[in-house]
């Protein structure tokens, strides 16, 4: 089974997918060391990263709204640094009295969150760019050709083929429940009304209560990861089975274009100049 949410490839036509899996690889650990190394406060440097990425969302025909929805999804782990806002020395620019503290928001202190949360939010972007415009089978077979560790990609290998083996299972317990917890379930006794009614069970329990819900879903719970290992441990024994031994190997045997290597140079060029460019706005 595969759900297609889970699946952030867009297989579209366009020079962004074109490039090759390494080369786009190199790129985007390019662009998140730039991001990273980036000095706080360095906002023309932030602005031009985010143009770039704007203009490589475009060439690649995905679209802003589809890269900005799912960037959100960061937003949140940016609260890990609330703590800058306040332990940062210099003047204040503002402050709050909580309970019996008097807590202060220092002009650094907010430099650096804001900082923070552009490049956290930059860099899950460019993830999603990777992501959206290369297969993840090129991603696992370019990162061997970079050399990574074979464990390491074994490891982010079946990480994900089991991300979609645990919404299979997910799903089948699902629907197990919803068979099974009916709002027409009566018992053989009842009357045509009885059966019509909503929210009851054959044992006269209300269907669909909080407490209900808190047990369903700890069995549910329960189930799937007691489900997921045993399968988990059956596709393993299956691929022993096919000649599996952690490596990953493709019949497919590419070679850098003249186009590839163009795009690495230009794009790590244009990282330095961003990093030279931030250590002169970088406060």
């Amino acid at each position: 089974m595969h759900l297609h949410p889970f699946d952030p490839y867009r297989p579209l036509s366009s020079p962004i997918h074109r490039l090759d899996a390494r080369s786009k690889l190199v790129l985007a650990f390019g662009f998140l060391l730039t991001t990273a190394l980036t000095p706080p406060g360095a906002w023309p440097v932030y602005v031009l990263l985010l143009s770039l990425l704007l203009a490589v969302t475009i060439l690649a025909r995905i679209g802003p709204g589809y890269v900005m929805r799912r960037s959100a999804l960061s937003l949140p782990f940016v609260l890990a640094a609330l703590p800058l806002l306040f332990s940062q020395p210099g003047p204040l620019v503002g402050s709050a009295v909580v309970g019996p503290f008097h807590i202060g928001i220092t002009a650094p202190g907010l430099v650096r969150f804001v900082s923070v949360a552009l490049k956290s939010w930059i860099s899950v972007q460019a993830a999603i760019l990777l992501t959206a415009t290369t297969p993840f089978p090129a991603l696992l077979v370019g990162l061997r050709s970079l050399h990574v560790p074979p464990l390491l990609v074994a490891v982010i290998g079946l990480m994900w083929r089991y991300l979609f083996v645990l919404a299979d299972e997910a799903v089948r317990l699902l629907q197990a429940r919803t068979a099974r917890s009916s709002h027409l379930a009566a018992s053989p006794g009842q009357s045509p009304a009885a059966r019509r009614k909503p929210g009851g069970t054959p044992g006269g329990r209300p269907l669909g209560g909080l407490p209900w819900r808190i047990k369903v879903t700890g069995g549910i719970a329960g189930s799937l990861l007691l489900r997921s290992l045993e399968r988990s441990d059956r596709i393993y024994h299956a691929m022993l089975a096919r000649g599996y031994d952690g490596e990953v190997r493709s019949l497919e045997t590419h070679r850098l274009t003249a186009v590839d290597r163009f795009s690495l140079w230009v794009g790590l060029a244009t990282f330095l100049s961003l990093l030279l460019l931030g250590s002169l706005f970088g406060g």
